[in-house]
Formats: C-alpha cells, sequence, structure tokens
C-alpha cells in the first residue's frame, strides 16, 4: 500500500481483509505493528499473519466499514463484523483506532460491542 491518506489505507485494509487476501492484507502493517483486541496483545508481521490467517479461515469474517473518520496518521473506524462462530453467523458492531507509520497501519487497537472474545457456545 502506498496511499498516505488514512482513511484510503483502512478501506484498503478493510478490502483485503474481506477478499481474504492475507499477502495483500499483511503488506499493509509495519513490521513492528501491534494489534490489540480485548485481552490479546499480537506484535509484530509473524504474529499478525497467524492471527489474521486463523481468523479468516476458522470464523470466516467479513467487515462493513459504517463510519470512518481520519486525520493525518490516524483513524478511528465504526464496523460491523459478521462472522461464524459453531456454524451459526453472527453480527457485531466493532470500533478500531488505527495509528499509521509510512502509510500502513502500526497500531490498532479493537472494541467488540459486548465482549471482545468470541467464544463458541
Amino acid at each position: 500500500m502506498i496511499e498516505a491518506d488514512a482513511a484510503a489505507v483502512l478501506r484498503a485494509h478493510v478490502g483485503f481483509f474481506n477478499d481474504r487476501d492475507l499477502d495483500a492484507l499483511m503488506a499493509g502493517f509495519t513490521d513492528d505493528a501491534v494489534w490489540v483486541t480485548g485481552t490479546s496483545v499480537v506484535k509484530g508481521r509473524d504474529e499478525l499473519t497467524a492471527l489474521f490467517a486463523g481468523a479468516m479461515e476458522g470464523l470466516l469474517p467479513t467487515l462493513t466499514i459504517e463510519n470512518l473518520l481520519a486525520v493525518g496518521d490516524q483513524a478511528a473506524c465504526q464496523m460491523t463484523e459478521t462472522l461464524t462462530v459453531g456454524g451459526e453467523e453472527r453480527s457485531y458492531s466493532i470500533a478500531g483506532f488505527y495509528r499509521l507509520d509510512g502509510g500502513r497501519i502500526a497500531s490498532a487497537k479493537i472494541y467488540r460491542e459486548g465482549s471482545a472474545e468470541v467464544t463458541e457456545w
């Protein structure tokens, strides 16, 4: 990704995520990126690759951007996440707060409505 505009970077990130294009998705992160979701903290390209590969395979998630605000190298995004848990499709409201470095995601903090952890019931 070469876009310097934070909104364009986030839209591309969501597109690659929804397309399950792991290589393109990972190209959008800095090598030392940090991703925080609930009680999980994932650091670096290897851990991020494992996180997203596992989610794409197991939960089959898709994201829909509802609202996106971007200023400089920071963005806030409200999304709907639809995923499969225990064979059942579920939707959640999530909010993500992103910081970019050089047009790539350097950090993200993700909040899911209800619980940040997805468990099978």
